[in-house]
């Protein structure tokens, strides 16, 4: 694997991580939204990965041309699991019976995520200075 295809994986990934962030983002502003432009209240988005470039360990290490892609690929998916109701007659959201439906958003495993993506987010970085240091390293070297 050459220097430049260890610094696109590490761009993936931090770019996977951003957006991460930015859905989480979007998650905890809406947590009380309970009307959207489709009529019900806002659904909690969540962002999947998978792996790019799915070689054995084996083919990547006979693979004469070195033309290992890897990283990651993020997916936006919505959460389709309804929220919570709670009784407020006053809302003007609310039904008939007065109970008006949340989103399904809990600060809490937003927090948590937001925690876990920007852990990943600085791992990456970190692969970057390694990599950043280790090409520094061999010009070093061949001076």
């Amino acid at each position: 694997m050459s220097f430049w295809e260890s610094l696109k994986i590490n761009a993936s990934g931090l770019t996977a991580q951003q957006l991460r962030m930015d859905v989480i983002s979007n998650n905890i502003a809406n947590a009380q939204t309970t009307k959207t432009a489709d009529g019900g209240p806002y659904k909690r988005q969540d962002v999947y990965f998978t792996a790019e470039g799915q070689d054995t360990f084996a083919s990547t290490l006979n693979d004469s041309e070195d033309q290992y892609t890897g990283g990651v690929q993020a997916e936006v998916i919505t959460d389709n699991t309804p929220g919570s109701e709670v009784y407020d007659p006053t809302n003007p959201d609310a039904d008939k019976n007065g109970y008006v439906l949340y989103p399904n958003v809990d600060p809490v495993v937003e927090m948590t995520n937001m925690l876990s993506a920007t852990r990943s987010y600085e791992a990456n970085l970190s692969a970057v200075d390694a990599a950043k240091t280790m090409a520094s390293k061999a010009l070093d070297i061949a001076k």
